[in-house]
């Protein structure tokens, strides 16, 4: 009896650094992941942000896999509208069947980017994002062996049993997934206005499918752990100033930590971030422990998918490291409804 937890990361790239090394970093972070029970490891989709190296999931996916042994590879996901259901499902098959039994498919309806980007993307076809339910429905088709008969068909991915998740921050996506009988993932993370409620929404409207009988609810938090709660808030300013970028609307790099913020935000900007960032756990292990298990019961969630942004690697290690023990003495000894 437990709970899986899970890995999202944006390849970010550190100041004074390169995307290599942050597709180096991602890797090697995936590699111990591996090892310390994390049962998926995601790469998001982000576009015209310059020091975001996740801009191609399912070719960061493909170079993540190749360095595993046992962790699913997954996309956190695939902004759908962006793309061509034929071309999605045609890669994802190729590395379905490359690494057969560890790739997940995570879907979006966001542009992972800005308004004229996105446009750019679609080709001023803005509107793909209403159509949504339908892409879906076209991309599951070419997944079906009921495809056969099709005049187009996605050959590398018929037949493949490929899970499918939803990703949103709102209740759209929410109302979506519990229609479909889809797991559902929410960006808690950076969005937590909608969270309770469409966790509430997708539990109590999911309609059963053959892809899933029960509802299956995923949240993704913010988590930076350290051996004393000092340290843990120190390194935890690296990743407040790059939330400091999404509030002014510029790509940040990773910065090092800084002893305050008190020189570097306003006070407007400081209660912002805190509010977008409500669902971030930072301190020992002793410390957010409890908190943790808190938001499960509350939340009901059946896994957690972690992110930490840390400016060492060493540290950042350590962090997911100290993420994987809390979980497994959540698991031991918590009175959670386990999974």
């Amino acid at each position: 009896m437990h709970i899986p937890f899970s890995i999202l990361d944006l390849a970010v790239i550190k100041e004074d650094h390169d995307a290599r090394d942050a597709y180096e970093r991602s890797l090697d972070l995936a590699q111990h992941a591996d090892r310390w029970g994390y049962s998926r490891f995601w790469v998001a989709e982000h576009h015209n942000m310059a020091y975001v190296g996740s801009t191609a999931p399912t070719l960061l996916m493909g170079y993540l896999a190749q360095g595993t042994s046992r962790i699913r590879i997954g996309s956190g996901g695939i902004m759908l509208p962006n793309h061509s259901p034929l071309m999605v499902a045609e890669q994802v098959g190729m590395l379905a069947s490359l690494y057969a039994g560890r790739i997940d498919l995570g879907l979006g309806r966001a542009p992972g980017t800005d308004q004229r980007t996105a446009a750019t993307l679609r080709r001023g076809r803005m509107e793909s994002v209403q159509e949504f339910p339908q892409d879906l429905d076209e991309l599951q088709g070419y997944f079906s062996l009921e495809n056969v008969d099709s005049p187009v068909r996605a050959f590398q991915a018929e037949g493949l049993n490929i899970p499918i998740y939803l990703l949103g921050s709102s209740m759209s996506s929410a109302v979506l997934a519990a229609e479909r009988g889809l797991p559902y993932v929410f960006a808690s993370h950076f969005a937590p206005a909608y969270f309770l409620q469409a966790s509430d929404y997708y539990r109590t409207h999911f309609i059963p499918s053959t892809n899933l009988a029960t509802p299956y609810f995923m949240a993704c938090i913010n988590v930076v752990l350290a051996d004393s709660d000092e340290e843990a808030h120190f390194l935890a300013s690296s990743f407040y100033q790059m939330a400091l970028g999404i509030i002014r609307r510029k790509s940040y790099p990773l910065r090092k930590p800084v002893t305050s913020m008190d020189q570097l935000w306003s006070a407007q900007e400081a209660s912002a971030i805190q509010s977008m960032m409500a669902y971030s756990f930072v301190g020992t292990p002793a410390f957010v422990k409890p908190q943790l298990e808190k938001f499960i019961k509350r939340a009901k969630v059946d896994e957690l998918l972690v992110t930490t942004n840390i400016f060492s690697h060493t540290k950042r290690l350590r962090s997911y490291r100290l993420m994987a023990e809390v979980i497994r003495e959540l698991s031991a000894t918590s009175t959670l409804p386990l999974h």
